[in-house]
């Protein structure tokens, strides 16, 4: 299976899941695709979610794919690459603005500013007022640095 995140005309973003990139293509062509909100056929294709799902062969056990679902102390620093993984991401990829965040996210949003990746902090109040103004945004703990990184 592959996961296609698709932006109808409307606005709303959703998932579509699929065989194959081949069966997203065959629907879209054949004009299959709609929108859950608004039910237009004009949706396309924007990032390719990272999420994809193989099928498993027969007989074929958690342990026999190396999984860590049965062992809490490999699954716990599973979780914590994974982790560490989307840290290393997005500290190459997003502008650090620091408090800054709210302000440079308003101008991002009204086109004030080019849009780019921007990460930082906010203010509870702060994320209110996004909210309110419709602002984007994802909240994301991230851990800490260890000494020497």
């Amino acid at each position: 299976m592959i996961v296609f995140d698709i932006a109808c005309e409307c606005g709303f973003l959703f998932e579509g899941w699929f065989k194959n990139h081949q069966e997203f293509a065959s629907q879209e062509s054949e004009g299959l695709l709609s929108c859950p909100r608004c039910g237009s056929r004009q949706c396309l294709r924007r990032i390719l979610s990272p999420v994809a799902f193989q099928k498993r062969t027969s007989g074929e056990t958690a342990a026999a794919r190396g999984l860590a679902e049965t062992d809490p102390a490999r699954l716990a620093e599973a979780v914590a690459q994974t982790m560490r993984s989307i840290q290393e991401f997005v500290e190459k990829n997003f502008e650090d603005v620091g408090g800054d965040f709210a302000r440079q996210t308003l101008k991002i949003h009204y086109g004030v500013a080019e849009p780019r990746n921007i990460r930082g902090v906010a203010t509870a109040a702060e994320e209110k007022m996004l909210d309110k103004e419709g602002v984007r945004y994802l909240k994301m703990p991230l851990p800490g640095k260890k000494e020497g990184h």
